[in-house]
């Protein structure tokens, strides 16, 4: 494929100057060993630790239901409709902590792609990130008065937008080494299947929480039990963290080098790339609805199927361990038949999933036991977890690494940022959207029905979005095959 061709697939002009003058100072590196990859992998699984704690447990903390409340658990900050007769004071809290941080991506990925420490360009930030992060998770669940307080909503502002924050400064670097350490699609691939891998068995720790503060509570009552558990987590996920900056010499690895592009320009190069903004388009559709989804997960299981709250962690287990079965068939497939397509009877998956979780506890399933309704549920979405875990992280690694090619610019930094902005968008709309749907019909929990409507809607609506990715320019690009 010709420069022309390639800076057609970019939407901008190749400068061959820059790219011989970039390949000039391109040293030789080893390739990443795969005990090295899975020492990447273990601070996947640390801060996945952490964010599996906030997604699901903060507003089951802090938002909760009637059965919750008869459990013991305290209403810490106003329930009351604040926006509209929508926006709870916990949507509001969070959806704004999101956006707003959302804003500080690109900053973060820009100081990252520019940085010439000795040990690299984002190790420096994954050493230091890990405490702030581990420490501000905790502080989350910590308000200062016991009982409900405008205080205690204050707070958890402060220490919603600071988790956020410190997120920002571990995920971006630590992401943007995906498509370094990977020198080509299928050893990007093989790391994105890796973290996956911690991934998931990070978010299912996070999970299995309330077996864990259920064994505390006779000794120490629900919220200080709550609180202990999430410490434990939160220690175990700062060790692992530090595990990439420790274990992995970035130099030896890595032969980018620092970026001379401002961040507004970087930001613009970057959404330039045409096939990035289809793909980041439908990212953002995605990610509102699995996160509704996920968000309401606790509540289906104890307003809907009308189960103890453990059961939570038993459908997720299931889900976890289904999922990775399917881990090696997707890495496998992905090289065959591409990640596109994989990707898109995912999406069709999910929609059908999303639309089950909606009729759960109806009188549509009423032929089936409450349990048995939350094990199919279990099982159908746990092969698009499998592809949702490991393709889209592979998918902007292709992206960056073929724009890097065309540019001359190594901006891995930025795409990820990118990406991680239209996460936390789609995010911060999710947590509006439930946290006011939720409210409809309390008695009858007929809000979480349409939050899972609403979610499978969007899920379809995002499939359709990734239907105009064109893999086949951006392997062409690389010079790789599906």
């Amino acid at each position: 494929m010709g420069d022309s061709a390639r800076a057609a697939v970019h939407g901008g002009v190749v400068d061959a100057t820059t790219r011989e003058d970039a390949a000039a100072n391109v040293k030789a590196v080893k390739d990443l060993p795969l005990p090295k990859v899975w020492a990447f992998a273990i601070g996947q699984f640390g801060w996945a630790l952490l964010s599996g704690i906030i997604s699901n447990w903060l507003v089951y903390f802090y938002q909760p239901d009637q059965e919750t409340i008869a459990q013991g658990q305290t209403v810490f900050v106003p329930q009351g409709l604040v926006v509209l007769g929508i926006v709870t004071v916990v949507g509001g809290i969070t959806a704004f902590a999101r956006f707003f941080d959302a804003f500080v991506d690109p900053a973060v990925a820009s100081l990252s792609d520019r940085c010439d420490a000795r040990s690299g360009r984002r190790m420096p930030f994954l050493k230091f990130a890990a405490l702030p992060l581990a420490l501000i998770t905790v502080l989350v669940f910590w308000s200062p008065i016991n009982g409900t307080s405008w205080v205690n909503a204050a707070f958890l502002f402060v220490t919603v937008i600071g988790y956020y924050i410190a997120l920002t400064f571990y995920c971006t670097p630590y992401n943007a080494l995906i498509a370094e350490l990977g020198h080509d699609s299928k050893q990007q691939l093989t790391i994105s299947t890796a973290i996956s891998f911690t991934w998931v068995a990070g978010t299912a720790i996070a999970y299995v929480a309330p077996v864990i503060w259920g064994g505390l509570v006779p000794t120490m009552g629900r919220i200080t039990a709550i609180r202990v558990t999430f410490t434990i987590m939160a220690a175990v996920a700062f060790v692992c963290m530090l595990v990439p900056p420790l274990a992995i010499r970035e130099r030896d690895y890595v032969n980018s080098q620092p970026t001379s592009e401002s961040t507004i320009d970087s930001l613009k190069q970057t959404f330039g790339d045409g096939e990035f903004r289809k793909f980041v388009c439908s990212d953002v559709v995605y990610w509102v609805a699995i996160t509704t989804f996920q968000t309401g997960l606790p509540f289906f299981v104890t307003s809907l199927l009308k189960l103890p709250e453990t059961t939570t962690t038993i459908y997720f287990v299931l889900m976890t361990g289904v999922s990775v079965l399917f881990y090696l068939p997707v890495n496998l497939l992905a090289n065959r038949v591409g990640k596109k397509r994989l990707l898109l009877v995912a999406f069709v998956i999910f929609t059908c999933a999303f639309a089950f979780a909606g009729a759960l506890g109806s009188g549509a399933l009423a032929f089936l036991p409450a349990m048995t309704q939350g094990l199919i549920l279990s099982v159908v979405g746990a092969i698009p977890m499998a592809a949702f875990g490991i393709l889209p992280q592979a998918i902007v690694a292709n992206i960056a690494d073929a724009s890097s090619r065309v540019t001359g610019q190594d901006r891995q930094g930025m795409f990820y940022a990118a990406r991680t902005f239209a996460m936390k968008m789609g995010q911060s709309v999710a947590m509006l959207l439930f946290t006011g749907v939720s409210t409809i019909g309390v008695a009858s929990g007929m809000g979480y029905r349409i939050a899972a409507v609403c979610a499978a809607v969007l899920c379809g609506i995002g499939g359709i979005v990734f239907a105009f990715y064109n893999e086949r320019k951006v392997l062409d690009v690389l010079g790789a095959e599906r």
